[in-house]
């Protein structure tokens, strides 16, 4: 009888380690590679715009330049946040069916930055996403949906 609870037992812990359960854990470390993946594990966590804003101060600033000659008003949009690794100062929307230069405008801020127009394929009253820095120099906080002025240069 010993010998089966003996047994038994070390059939349990055996079950333990091939489940993970007790002792190390059996994920490698962040930052390491797996026999099964041979991509680098990347640590989790959130950047913060700062970090993820690579603009320049020479670039902000000239992103924040009024434009000196005529310009035409294209419409108002509702705009979100797009991609926050896509650097620059950009706007996707169906505003315009070409890329195109222009500029936003938050009514709510007063403040504009000059931007890319990029036909987003979708219709203009579908909203527009707009590039981290361009919302970071209108002001608008990063989770608002802000209704922007969009004007083509």
């Amino acid at each position: 009888m010993r010998h089966i609870v003996s047994i038994a037992a070390i059939l349990a812990l055996a079950g333990c380690a091939q489940l993970g359960i007790g002792g190390k854990s059996q994920e490698p470390a962040p930052g390491t590679a797996t026999s099964q993946d041979a991509r680098p594990m990347l640590k989790p966590g959130p950047m913060s715009a700062d970090a993820l804003d690579t603009t320049t101060q020479a670039q902000r600033a000239a992103a924040a330049q009024k434009p000196s000659g005529g310009e035409t008003r294209l419409g108002t949009t509702v705009a979100s946040l797009g991609d926050p690794t896509d650097a620059g100062f950009w706007m996707r929307t169906g505003l315009v069916t070409e890329k195109t230069d222009g500029r936003i405008v938050s009514p709510a801020t007063g403040k504009s930055a000059k931007v890319t127009l990029i036909p987003s394929g979708n219709p203009a009253s579908a909203g527009s996403e707009v590039s981290l820095p361009a919302l970071r120099l209108l002001g608008v906080p990063l989770t608002d949906l802000p209704d922007l002025t969009v004007y083509k240069l």
